[in-house]
């Protein structure tokens, strides 16, 4: 067990490399690029937590996505509800509004005191139906104008 002098020696060494973290002290100082200064990072969330301002937010991407005219006037074109044009658009919403009915149905029995099993069994195995068929009735991801190439929202 170290004595008091090699703690204090040891605290007074981690002060002075305050913000280098220990990979780049093990490199004596050598290179340090793509190193993370943790101590600017617990300055930053300091900061943070006590609200102060480091000035005005500006976004650091330098790519910025290009928007045309027909985009720009589907996404403000206030007609939100279209007509299903296909088979799996009808099954889609059949779905969607059987896990709706199903949902508010579990919470009504919630409350009863008395509900026979096979109304329970019965509600959850449609409740399971239709979470299934949701992976059979969904669109191609592809399809999707909400998802980048990666299939990341945007």
């Amino acid at each position: 067990m170290p004595n008091r002098a090699e703690r204090r020696a040891a605290a007074k060494r981690s002060k002075q490399n305050k913000g280098v973290p220990q990979q780049a002290n093990e490199a004596q100082g050598g290179n340090r690029s793509g190193l993370v200064d943790e101590y600017a990072l617990q300055e930053r969330s300091r900061r943070l937590e006590e609200h102060e301002q480091e000035g005005e937010w500006k976004p650091s991407s330098s790519v910025q996505k290009v928007r045309h005219e027909d985009e720009d006037i589907t996404l403000n074109n206030p007609k939100v509800s279209h007509t299903p044009h296909s088979v799996r658009q009808v099954l889609r919403i059949i779905t969607w509004t059987l896990i709706l009915l199903c949902a508010i149905s579990f919470l009504v029995i919630m409350w009863i005191p008395s509900v026979p099993m096979w109304l329970i069994i019965t509600i959850a195995s449609v409740f399971a139906v239709a979470v299934i068929s949701l992976f059979f009735v969904a669109g191609n991801s592809k399809d999707n104008p909400n998802l980048d190439a990666n299939g990341c929202a945007i």
